[in-house]
């Protein structure tokens, strides 16, 4: 948020000085400050001073226009001493312009209330272009201390002014600030448009500026959870910075990037940038900022080791006290909450049933006393999480489980109804990592004494809950659509060079900028609010009693493998093995099955890599299922993975061949799924992929199954084709390549005729198809986030709203994929649900890793 030197109306001056007025001001105002002040300074000796001027107003307005060189160059008491000079010069008519400048310098430097009156006092003498910038830095003061209301008045009463004066550079800098404000206010998308906006503005008319829109379109990410993809927006901007003399704003690119290393757990890093923001803050003599950024290292400090914990409470008690009286209400609580959550961990920990000293003078005691009211009106949405989990934190300290309960609800509830303001599942799927722990405390509250049906409550309740939000379709305005036809056309381009064996670089490159471009648009979405609340236990052990049918819903707790099996209307919590050593077979199974689908091997090869699949197998069998197996008996099975375990092949388990299983992303989904009502009757769709040898077969072959299905296969097998006839359709089948994008799985796809068919594309539908079936290589894979949300090719179709899924988890060899599929299908046609298809036609077939996704 730069600030803005003004340019004065020059009248009666010599025409010397006025050029030169006018040339140092639009030096400055693009950045180049050393050329700009000494422009200014000449222009100051032509007039004769410092000692007695010629023109003593003309001499005011060039000390005015001077004043923030000195501050840009880390001299603030030389800024305001020309300020004070000029107030000793200057023209009655040009007070309010001193005023204004004197609250901007004053904002500059951290003296907020001492700006704040300033500006307050500078606004009624203003009008015109001057009146729009002071309305502009007063905003600025206003977001700094968190007054949302107050900023956007001003920013509402400065835009109709610098658009009727055509001041497009203002214009992009009041949206720049209105995205601030729509990220102090917690609305995401709106935050970034208003960004994006700011962005295309100064790309015209002041691109120097550009670095900061990406610092605060960082603060964005950061708030959505979007942590890996602020670091790259920050490391960015801050190459951009290092080549101007923009040092307040690189300070604050460098606090936000100490902010980003938090998020993503590296403590060093984060503490490293913090130290690097407060030194510059210091050396500009700002001290506000210097005590946000000592902030942000003693959060990276947290939490201190215990020998260290008194001074850790002295200092972050100093810091909320400076922060107090800098008027930054929201970082002073931050500090505070900080200061409480060491003295808890200063605090004994109880033992089941008991309860810890809490005696005034106590650390918990203190504690409490920090804690104790509601958190201010000012507390954004990461303090109040940051204030209920250490609400928890002491609940746990003190034997009170409700308190930790209560906490943990209200924390996850607010959390949600921020996602419910996310259209892109992207965001949704992102939590921030106050979120995570809030969940995670909840989590290890129910299990210190543990009720099964409790910790599946828990479970539930933090787990895959984007799947409870509506689901909303990404913009699809000019722009974005440009970008996706572009994308599809030049992913061909890609395939048809990697099926030649060469690589196409420049394609590839395009490739991952558009796709990059296309994501970031879909972030701009508004969210629907919620579409179902997490499920009771009740419900769902009622649901599966009814059906004849087990469910086991695993989680890891502090590096122990554990599961939750529903049988028969009760919940059996079961300890099960090492969790580590379980994600390490479950990579190597995975390695094992693509070598077999892989180019053929040499008999001895093939027959080690066998072995080692077999071995694999048997290990997890009884790593995952273990001592449950005897209480599964022989029915059906609902699997809740969580962590890698999304990405199991289940029915290649010994004990689960032959078995149905199916895979849902909580048992909240499950359950709405039996509920949710089926597609109306109508014909399957059968699309056959280019490039792949045995599609045509496999497509015409379950035709003959469907008589009156709809084919596209060939030249007509297009995206453009495939799309409108998937809506709603009861049964789709797509053979053809797929491909699992890890970084960017968005754009996971199929490969079809004109191009690819990607996860993006699927949210575009109005009404997804029933059931899907992907009979091609990995599409069924997921990156899993924190809360066990999962985004990829499957996923897509299920936020969307399709039933069930098969699809495969791993490579699989084209040329044993069809007489798998028919099976599958004429069972389907005969009435046996999909996972009791998909048992039968894999049980004494290769091992193909197809799983049944969904309800």
């Amino acid at each position: 948020m730069p600030g803005q030197v003004l340019p004065s109306v020059l009248d009666r001056v010599p025409a010397r000085v006025r050029e030169l007025h006018e040339r140092g001001i639009g030096a400055i105002n693009v950045g180049r400050i050393g050329s700009g002040g000494r422009l200014l300074r000449t222009g100051l000796r032509l007039l004769g001073w410092p000692d007695e001027p010629t023109d003593a107003a003309l001499t005011a307005r060039i000390l005015i226009s001077l004043a923030p060189v000195e501050i840009q160059r880390g001299r603030p008491d030389a800024g305001l001493a020309l300020l004070d000079e000029a107030q000793r010069l200057v023209a009655p008519a040009d007070r309010g312009l001193l005023l204004q400048q004197r609250g901007l310098l004053l904002l500059l430097v951290g003296r907020l209330a001492e700006g704040l009156a300033a500006m307050d006092r500078a606004i009624p003498l203003l009008d015109g272009e001057v009146l729009a910038r002071t309305l502009l830095n007063r905003a600025m003061l206003h977001q700094i201390a968190g007054r949302v209301r107050l900023a956007t008045a001003d920013l509402d009463r400065c835009q109709p002014i610098a658009r009727d004066r055509g001041m497009d550079r203002l214009l992009a800098k009041v949206m720049h600030n209105r995205g601030y404000c729509a990220l102090l206010a917690g609305d995401i998308p709106g935050a970034l448009r208003d960004l994006e906006a700011a962005r295309a503005g100064f790309a015209v008319h002041a691109e120097q500026l550009l670095p900061v829109v990406a610092v605060d379109r960082a603060r964005v990410l950061l708030a959505a959870g979007l942590c890996t993809e602020a670091v790259t927006e920050l490391d960015n901007a801050l190459a951009l910075f290092r080549g101007q003399r923009l040092t307040q704003e690189y300070g604050e690119a460098e606090l936000v990037r100490a902010q980003a290393a938090h998020a993503v757990g590296d403590r060093a890093a984060a503490r490293l940038w913090a130290r690097r923001a407060e030194r510059r803050f210091h050396r500009r003599g700002n001290e506000t900022w210097a005590a946000v950024a000592l902030l942000a290292r003693l959060r990276a400090e947290f939490p201190p080791q215990r020998h260290r914990t008194a001074k850790f409470v002295a200092r972050a008690d100093q810091v909320a006290g400076r922060l107090a009286e800098l008027g930054l209400a929201n970082d002073a609580e931050a500090a505070a909450i900080l200061a409480a959550r060491a003295r808890i961990g200063l605090g004994p920990r109880t033992e089941p049933g008991g309860r810890s000293d809490s005696r005034a003078g106590t650390p918990l005691a203190d504690a409490a006393t920090a804690l104790r009211g509601r958190p201010g009106s000012h507390a954004l949405l990461d303090t109040r999480l940051l204030r209920a989990l250490a609400m928890a934190e002491l609940g746990r300290a003190t034997g009170r489980r409700d308190q930790v309960f209560r906490q943990v609800r209200a924390g996850l509830a607010l959390l949600g109804e921020h996602r419910g303001r996310f259209g892109s599942v992207d965001l949704q799927t992102g939590t921030t990592g106050l979120g995570a722990e809030l969940a995670a405390i909840g989590l290890a509250e129910a299990l210190s004494r543990p009720v099964p049906a409790q910790v599946f409550r828990w479970l539930e309740r933090s787990r895959a809950q984007a799947f409870g939000l509506r689901p909303v379709r990404p913009p699809a305005d000019p722009a974005t659509l440009d970008a996706v036809a572009e994308l599809r056309q030049l992913d061909r381009v890609v395939r048809q060079a990697e099926l030649a064996g060469r690589t196409d670089p420049v394609a590839r490159r395009r490739c991952a900028e558009l796709a990059r471009t296309i994501r970031a648009r879909g972030w701009q979405a508004d969210g629907a609010g919620r579409r179902h609340a997490a499920a009771e236990f009740g419900a769902v052990a009622a649901e599966l009693a009814a059906r004849d049918t087990t469910m086991i819903s695993y989680l890891v707790h502090r590096d122990r493998l554990l599961a939750i099996l529903v049988a028969n209307g009760r919940a059996t919590l079961y300890g099960l093995a090492d969790w580590p050593a379980v994600a390490e077979s479950v990579g190597r199974l995975h390695s094992d099955l693509d070598a077999l689908c892989g180019r053929a091997l040499r008999a001895e090869l093939d027959q080690v890599v066998r072995f080692s699949v077999r071995r694999q197998l048997d290990l997890l069998t009884a790593a995952l299922l273990g001592p449950m197996r005897r209480h599964i008996g022989d029915r059906d099975l609902v699997v809740v993975p969580t962590d890698t375990l999304s990405g199991m092949p289940w029915g290649l388990l010994p004990d689960l061949r032959g078995r149905p299983v199916t895979v849902a992303p909580s048992a909240t989904e499950w359950l709405h799924g039996q509920y949710r009502p089926a597609t109306r009757p109508g014909p399957p769709l059968l699309i056959a992929g280019p490039d792949l040898a045995h599609s045509h077969a496999e497509v015409t072959a379950i035709a003959s199954i469907y008589p009156a299905s709809t084919i596209l296969t060939g030249p007509a097998a297009t995206v453009s084709a495939a799309l409108p006839e998937l809506a709603g359709r009861p049964v789709a089948h797509v053979a053809a390549h797929g491909h699992h994008e890890q970084e960017n799985v968005l754009f996971s796809r199929l490969d079809l005729a004109d191009g690819p068919l990607m996860a993006y594309d699927i949210q575009q539908l109005g009404a997804t198809p029933d059931h899907v079936v992907l009979s091609s290589c990995d599409v069924g894979r997921m990156v899993v986030r924190t809360g066990d949300e999962i985004l990829g090719f499957t996923a897509a179709l299920l936020y969307s709203g399709t039933r069930n899924v098969v699809s495969s988890v791993g490579r699989v060899r084209d040329d044993r994929v069809p007489d798998v599929m028919y099976a599958y299908h004429r069972a389907l046609a005969n009435g046996a649900p999909a996972a009791r298809a998909l048992a039968d036609c894999t049980r004494d077939g290769p091992l193909i890793p197809f799983v049944c996704f969904g309800s």
